[in-house]
């Protein structure tokens, strides 16, 4: 059971995990109260080496996070640690956030007398850096342990404000500040303000490689930053370093998994004492992990976006190219669709779509309805979806195929160039510039970049820019389509970010 007693301004509860009827933690399930902290019952078997530790819940989640289905309390009672807990705003920036864990952790730092040992679950990780860095709580901590903290973005908030993808983001609510701020070009302007006054406190990160497979919540987001790297479906492993932080592991968990006592406590619980303060953690070289990271995580995926509003039929058309290995088509609605069907080239009719609801931070409350095919026809597919209500949609059909190492958008001088197989008259690039302040849609552009296949971004004033670049052409005598996202914040002076 758990109780909850208001003591000296400091909420205490003793917790007995195997008694714990909270609830399933997840949408609907109260929130937790920003700014409220709970102490976890102390250990019978605790010793003065041992630092106590404040746990830091993620995006769209709360306390609740480090017991409820999850041992990470349990685990860190049973090894002697006393313990405290934190809610934040669920679906508020690092600004605020940062803010407001400062205040609560002079209060945590005042009621254990000494400093605490951080460890946060994904975005927390960005709001303790906040704390530390901008608001002045770097007195009260000892050292941080992220758990897959997106520290340079996630190119799933990218994707969620991009223009084919936003129509359905911002219906789910999905857009906030929250995820918002973890666009990867507003994290590079954040990286920017942060990392050179970061200070000493010692940082250590894990990261996931495990990001789940066909028909898991993790799904969806792992498939698609595939083309960024190993991932734990919801952080590519890039994101979750530092480059001034000491990489713990890169390991077989998800997103969730990695949160877990069971799994990651005894990959960080040789930092939590007073005897290992000055201990280097033990790991591989970078180049060794990378080799092996490829391995876990190959093939990569390109990507066909297309995305809008509709009442009644809709139908949407992409072509897919000779070399493809393997198609996989996921129509993605606010809606369960029933009357779904996909057309091959040659008129071959594929009706058999599974359907899950989506659980992820980005497009949570989603539908997703999957097909993969094997060896796929090269040419021209056309897939249809009908309801009777208006649905806001995001078709993804991802492609295994050689031809995505060649395909890329790089950013040099303030300029974009679109590398593509063959920049000849049947290559054509569109661009989609939508330009975002303070979470709010402010202005959108559209440019065909006809043969010349670099593109200015139009000056609009300070704000995130995401930009979403559509290329057509051909190979091998097919055509091909890919749609790529990237984004970027533009400071007051004009400075980019990417």
């Amino acid at each position: 059971m758990l109780k909850k007693v208001l003591i000296v301004g400091v909420l205490l509860f003793s917790l007995f995990p195997a008694a714990v009827s909270a609830g399933s933690f997840g949408k609907g399930d109260p929130p937790g109260n920003p700014g409220e902290w709970y102490i976890g019952t102390a250990p019978s078997n605790g010793s003065d080496a041992n630092h106590p530790i404040l746990f830091v819940h993620g995006l769209n989640s709360s306390s609740y996070t480090w017991w409820d289905e999850n041992d990470m309390y349990d685990t860190a009672l049973v090894n002697g640690f006393e313990t405290a807990f934190i809610d934040l705003y669920p679906t508020r920036d690092m600004w605020e956030n940062g803010a407001l864990l400062a205040e609560k952790l002079q209060e945590v730092y005042t009621y254990f007398g000494e400093k605490v040992v951080v460890v946060a679950h994904s975005k927390g990780g960005i709001d303790v850096q906040s704390a530390l860095v901008h608001y002045g709580a770097a007195p009260y901590v000892e050292k941080v342990i992220t758990l897959s903290t997106p520290h340079h973005g996630s190119q799933l908030a990218d994707l969620a404000y991009s223009s084919w993808a936003g129509w359905l983001a911002g219906i789910l609510g999905s857009k906030n500040d929250a995820t918002y701020s973890l666009q990867t070009g507003y994290m590079a302007y954040f990286r920017n303000d942060t990392d050179p006054i970061a200070g000493d406190i010692p940082f250590f990160t894990l990261g996931g490689t495990k990001r789940g497979g066909f028909g898991s919540s993790l799904f969806w987001g792992g498939l698609y930053l595939s083309s960024y790297g190993a991932n734990d479906g919801a952080v590519t492993v890039v994101s979750s370093r530092l480059p001034y932080g000491t990489e713990i592991s890169a390991g077989a968990w998800n997103h969730y998994s990695i949160k877990q006592g069971s799994s990651t406590f005894s990959m960080f619980s040789h930092l939590l004492t007073e005897s290992t303060d000055g201990m280097q953690a033990s790991i591989k070289s970078v180049p060794a992990r990378e080799k092996e990271l490829a391995v876990q995580q190959s093939p990569k995926y390109g990507y066909i976006l297309k995305g809008g509003q509709s009442h009644g039929e809709q139908t949407e058309t992409f072509y897919v190219e000779e070399s493809a290995e393997e198609l996989l088509v996921d129509w993605i609605s606010d809606k369960k669709i029933t009357q779904l069907h996909l057309l091959d080239p040659d008129k071959n009719k594929y009706t058999a779509f599974s359907v899950e609801e989506d659980e992820t931070d980005y497009l949570n409350g989603a539908y997703h309805h999957r097909l993969l095919i094997e060896k796929p026809a090269a040419g021209k597919w056309t897939i249809s979806a009908a309801t009777e209500k208006t649905q806001h949609y995001l078709l993804q059909a991802a492609i295994d195929s050689p031809l995505d190492d060649k395909l890329n958008v790089g950013l040099s001088k303030g300029k974009f160039s679109v590398g593509t197989i063959d920049k000849g008259k049947k290559t054509t690039v569109t661009v989609k510039t939508v330009k975002y302040q303070h979470n709010h849609q402010q202005t959108q552009a559209e440019q065909n970049l006809g043969r010349h296949f670099t593109y200015s971004v139009p000056d609009l004033g300070e704000g995130v820019y995401n930009l979403t670049f559509d290329v057509f052409g051909e190979s091998g005598g097919a055509k091909y389509q890919r749609t790529i996202v990237k984004s970027i914040y533009v400071d007051d002076t004009g400075k980019m970010y990417p």
